[in-house]
């Protein structure tokens, strides 16, 4: 990776590539010339180099695999048109084919640019959310200077190519700013023909790869390659199992790294099937964080227009996609736009990130990219600030909401089943949970209110809509008195934070709001202003003083406007989701899907208090809970505070920064945010004592954490940090105030 004015981004990798044992290290540009001299160095200032990459045939790859399956009687049906998949009752049980039907139990979609409209011929159709886009590459004949040995291959990010040998010649290719998305229309009719060359639009890329390699202007070209590949909405492949489909696989979507992909999605994909799950975190390529709204042909074919050039982009922190927006909306998107909020999107949900005040310069903000102290920080802490001081509004609808009902107790009795924590609770309570598999993962983490005795609304992050419904019902019995509803669309969710939320929300009820008259994780439902049956629920998922309400659609509008209206009084305002992420990280509050996974247990981020062990009901991942908590834990979630880090001037942690304990690697963070209460950085993550002799799990105590001396590396900085099993908060507020009232003291005084 030759390393330009993308400094920051491959120190960056360089710190995550040691994490995860790749031999890597970051050379000067004479040491560039020595291992590539084609390479035109006069403005790099170094290159990430991998020493033990390497390049391998495609197709002798695939002869070596297909050899391989055959010795294990695999039987492999050349030029064989699949017609359709056969599902019976939810099932995967045949596939038609050209040559006839063949009985089967599993089915792979594993068709690359095909695996869009394979996924279309089932009997139950498939989303797999994926486009086609032309891609080049240019061949030339041999050199007339050989090139030397293991020769690397070049990655210029700022250039837009590769380039690495190929028969004594080079072989580069690139991502354009300016894709061509094909087969848009109708059915991809190619097999592995290559389509029309297109000299003009590869030129960008030809003068690319002539800057940066100028010798090759006398190389004589072999052949321009037009052969497409498919790219998916957020860049990252598709793998798993569908949620409508049992025992139907995708494995496709490798955004032009297939071959680079192929053993461990091969791998990981072979896992799932043999045990029902792979054996690492592999949530971001699974094919349930979409849903059918990301299947529109349109709304792919401008998704990918944007993707493919992003491939070799720099991203910054907190980069948002701009195409495909504006798909699902809250009722209030309208009013909240005009009163400045800049967007962010969450499975295809439009959530504001914060709001800017009249007279803020809008477009710079919004072009604001940055790994250091963002334009958005006063903003922000203007928001955090009235949150904890005065009433702030957020917007929270995109979340997951479910109900579940039965008859009788079919209900109770499966959510007993699938939540750690017990759900046998008088009406009205809510019960934060973890729904856990097998091995006391997280497969999701929810807040479910009891309705009524037979009722339960359960409430989860946005991206887990798709992944929690299929779970659940991977896990209901067959029975017509039992009921699961997907009511995220009938519901506006408004989360009022600070202490005068209670002020604001009696003033429009006339009920008393205060903690012995509407107790904490309570819901009841009431009226708001002139609407009846609001869900009103005593939590924030922030730890600061608030409530929650649920309002029917129809009525979003005027409850909002009623509560902005009223609580005018009260210093009121809008905040966003990066406000309610600084508070919910100052708190220590792990989130599912950046903190949480499924392979997170509630025994390894201190949540052992909502697994009830001695609930009557056996629950999901009791036994390895029960086993985890006799030898130990092996590694614990943790809070640290950065010192020694200059806001103003060093790079910010984002997540993902190697954590060191001692001098020697113990983790990495999995979120952080700057916390305005703290004045300081916030990152929280996973630590893990170093492995036994024989290279088994240590079990981790406080202990270890409270004596051990943190760092944490930001693109190869390193910064001291304090490590806690608990929040920061108290402690340093505490200390604030009597430093605050030891100056006001003397001010006093003078």
């Amino acid at each position: 990776f030759l390393l330009n004015n993308k400094n920051l981004h491959l120190k960056t990798a360089f710190c995550v590539y040691l994490v995860i044992g790749i031999n890597c290290n970051i050379i000067k540009p004479k040491e560039v010339a020595k291992l590539h001299p084609l390479v035109n160095i006069h403005d790099l200032v170094g290159a990430l180099h991998l020493p033990g990459d390497a390049v391998v045939s495609p197709p002798d790859v695939n002869h070596a695999l297909a050899v391989a399956a055959a010795g294990q009687g695999v039987q492999i049906l050349e030029r064989t048109g699949v017609q359709q998949v056969v599902v019976e009752k939810g099932h995967v049980t045949a596939v038609e084919t050209e040559r006839g039907s063949i009985e089967c139990e599993y089915f792979v979609n594993c068709a690359g640019q095909w695996a869009y409209e394979l996924g279309q011929a089932s009997e139950v159709k498939v989303s797999v959310p994926l486009h086609g886009c032309e891609h080049f590459y240019l061949l030339t004949k041999p050199l007339q200077e050989l090139l030397p040995p293991n020769i690397p291959v070049v990655m210029d990010m700022d250039g837009r190519i590769y380039v690495r040998p190929w028969q004594g010649g080079l072989l580069s290719g690139g991502f354009e700013k300016n894709p061509k998305p094909i087969f848009t229309e109708g059915r991809n009719q190619l097999e592995i023909q290559n389509m029309q060359e297109d000299w003009d639009h590869f030129e960008p890329m030809l003068s690319g790869l002539l800057r940066r390699m100028p010798g090759l202007e006398s190389a004589e070209i072999h052949q321009l390659v037009n052969c497409p590949e498919s790219f998916t909405p957020d860049m990252r492949c598709l793998m798993g199992e569908t949620p409508g489909v049992t025992g139907y696989y995708v494995l496709a979507g490798m955004n032009s790294s297939g071959l680079a992909f192929a053993g461990g999605a091969g791998k990981y994909l072979a896992e799932w099937m043999t045990y029902g799950y792979p054996t690492a975190n592999v949530w971001p390529l699974d094919i349930k964080r979409f849903g059918n709204l990301q299947s529109s042909r349109t709304f792919l074919r401008h998704r990918v227009m944007e993707v493919m050039p992003l491939l070799y982009e720099l991203k910054v922190p907190r980069w948002d996609f701009q195409t495909g927006r504006q798909l699902r909306t809250s009722p209030l998107y309208d009013r909240l736009d005009t009163q400045g909020a800049r967007w962010m999107e969450k499975h295809g949900f439009e959530r504001p990130k914060y709001f800017v005040p009249a007279g803020k310069d809008l477009l710079s903000l919004d072009q604001s990219k940055t790994f250091y102290k963002p334009d958005w920080f006063d903003i922000v802490g203007a928001e955090v600030k009235c949150c904890k001081e005065a009433v702030c509004v957020i917007d929270m609808s995109s979340f997951t909401k479910f109900e579940l009902s039965s008859s009788g107790d079919q209900a109770l009795e499966l959510l007993q089943h699938l939540c750690a924590n017990d759900l046998d609770v008088p009406v009205g309570h809510i019960v934060h949970t973890g729904m856990l598999n097998e091995r006391g993962g997280y497969e999701n983490d929810c807040s479910v209110v009891r309705l009524s005795r037979n009722s339960f609304f359960i409430i989860s992050p946005t991206d887990q809509q798709v992944h929690c419904w299929s779970w659940i019902k991977k896990h209901m019995p067959s029975d017509p008195q039992l009921h699961l509803e997907d009511v995220s669309w009938k519901y506006t969710a408004l989360n009022l934070i600070g202490p005068r939320a209670m002020d604001v929300l009696a003033e429009l009820s006339y009920v008393s709001m205060t903690p012995d008259h509407f107790p904490s994780m309570f819901c009841k439902e009431m009226s708001v202003g002139y609407a009846n049956g609001i869900r009103v629920m005593s939590m924030t998922h922030t730890g600061e003083p608030g409530f929650m309400l649920y309002i029917p659609i129809e009525y979003a509008l005027h409850v909002y406007n009623e509560v902005m209206s009223v609580g005018q009084k009260y210093g009121i305002r809008n905040a966003g989701y990066y406000a309610l992420r600084s508070l919910r990280i100052e708190k220590f509050f792990a989130f599912w899907g950046q903190d949480l996974d499924a392979f997170t247990t509630p025994l390894e981020c201190g949540r052992e208090f909502r697994v009830k062990f001695d609930k009557n009901t056996d629950f999901l991942g009791r036994e390895a809970l029960m086993q985890q908590r006799q030898v130990g834990a092996s590694r614990r979630f943790v809070m640290l505070v950065l010192e020694d880090h200059d806001t103003e001037l060093d790079l910010w942690p984002w997540w993902g920064e190697p954590i060191y304990r001692n001098d020697h690697l113990a983790g990495t963070t999995t979120s952080s945010a700057y916390s305005y209460t703290l004045e300081r950085h916030v990152c929280l993550g996973f630590v893990s004592p170093p492995p036994g002799p024989e290279g088994l799990p240590t079990p981790i105590t406080p202990d270890f954490i409270n004596r051990g001396d943190y760092e944490v590396d930001i693109a190869g900085q390193r910064f001291p940090a304090k490590a806690k099993l608990y929040p920061f908060s108290s402690l340093f507020t505490q200390q604030k105030r009597r430093k605050d009232d030891l100056e006001l003291s003397n001010l006093q005084g003078k």
